[in-house]
């Protein structure tokens, strides 16, 4: 069998998925693509259940929040073939308000914690997940530390000035 490139990746999805998939890049030989979430479990269950792609590794789930934007979060996947030493960026953008997601534990039983991580530190709800709860944060904590809504410091202090370090 030859080796599986990223075009080679790309033409089966956009032949199986067409408009629900999204190119971004290809930086670093690391194929990117934007899924719309209504789409974002059957292109997971397509990735590792495809007898010849065979990404039966997810390496991880994480988010990142754009707050200046109507689609404030993404949530990312990394999922890896071992079997023919390639990668994937899987990304899905998801509105400010009510970010929810369906949960990828139904495909990699290793997406519980993942996830759970990722409700911890940006709110994201991951619909149908078993056990949706915080994991390393205290359980009564009411906000979520990684989102990009509050100043990182008070400018009001002075001992942070900038002419106290010589710039």
């Amino acid at each position: 069998m030859d080796k599986i490139d990223n075009a080679y990746l790309w033409d089966k999805l956009t032949s199986k998925f067409g408009q629900d998939i999204v190119q971004l890049h290809d930086g670093f030989d690391l194929l990117t693509v934007d899924v719309h979430v209504d789409a974002i479990i059957p292109v997971l269950t397509f990735l590792k259940q495809d007898e010849e792609l065979q990404f039966i590794h997810l390496t991880d789930i994480t988010a990142v929040h754009y707050p200046l934007q109507k689609k404030a979060f993404e949530i990312v996947y990394h999922v890896n073939s071992l079997i023919n030493n390639i990668r994937i960026r899987v990304k899905v953008q998801l509105d400010g308000i009510h970010p929810e997601i369906p949960t990828a534990t139904t495909i990699w039983k290793g997406a519980n914690w993942m996830e759970r991580e990722t409700y911890d530190f940006y709110g994201i709800q991951f619909l149908g997940h078993p056990d949706l709860r915080r994991i390393l944060n205290v359980d009564d904590m009411e906000v979520f530390p990684m989102r990009k809504e509050y100043p990182l410091e008070d400018p009001n202090r002075v001992d942070k000035k900038d002419l106290y370090f010589g710039r």
